[in-house]
């Protein structure tokens, strides 16, 4: 965090310490934000399986928008760029398992205000920036609910998962 709890507050943001994986994280308007609740154990049990499965559930939403999203070695989340002075990142991904149930999950940049990020250092990692899909795009917004559709599309077909409802 790079302000104080004054500067936070006349930014209108609070600061919540949760235990999760991964570091310091923007959650606000304009991002998708999805906190899967799974029982591994009907899946697979192999946490950073189920990373790379999320990870890849936004790539290839990203991919219907015409992004080449990637993953960037030793870095959770997905980015665009990679290896290049340009490299940011678009989704930030934190989870923790508790018994094979999963907990947290990801941050999609949709429509975010990018300029919340300059309070911290997201995910602790320096020098490299954050973007959001409608930055992207060169559109002033996403339709969020159509990119909602796209990610669980990708999310039940990767997972074998069918949904019962959600919010």
């Amino acid at each position: 965090m790079l302000v104080d709890e004054a500067q936070l507050k006349a930014k209108n943001a609070s600061f919540y310490k949760v235990n999760r994986g991964g570091d310091i994280t923007y959650h606000g308007p304009g991002q998708i934000v999805g906190y899967p609740i799974l029982d591994l154990d009907n899946f697979f049990t192999d946490i950073h399986k189920y990373l790379r499965f999320l990870e890849e559930v936004i790539i290839l939403t990203l991919a219907e928008y015409g992004l080449k999203a990637e993953r960037s070695p030793g870095e959770t989340g997905v980015w665009l760029d990679v290896g290049t002075p340009f490299a940011r990142k678009i989704c930030a991904m934190g989870v923790r398992a508790s018994r094979w149930v999963t907990m947290h999950g990801f941050a999609l940049n949709v429509n975010a205000d990018l300029g919340y990020f300059d309070l911290m250092i997201p995910c602790g990692i320096r020098g490299k920036a954050v973007t959001s899909l409608n930055v992207e795009l060169g559109k002033k917004s996403i339709d969020e609910a159509e990119v909602k559709e796209k990610l669980l599309k990708h999310f039940a077909a990767l997972f074998e998962a069918e949904f019962n409802g959600f919010n």
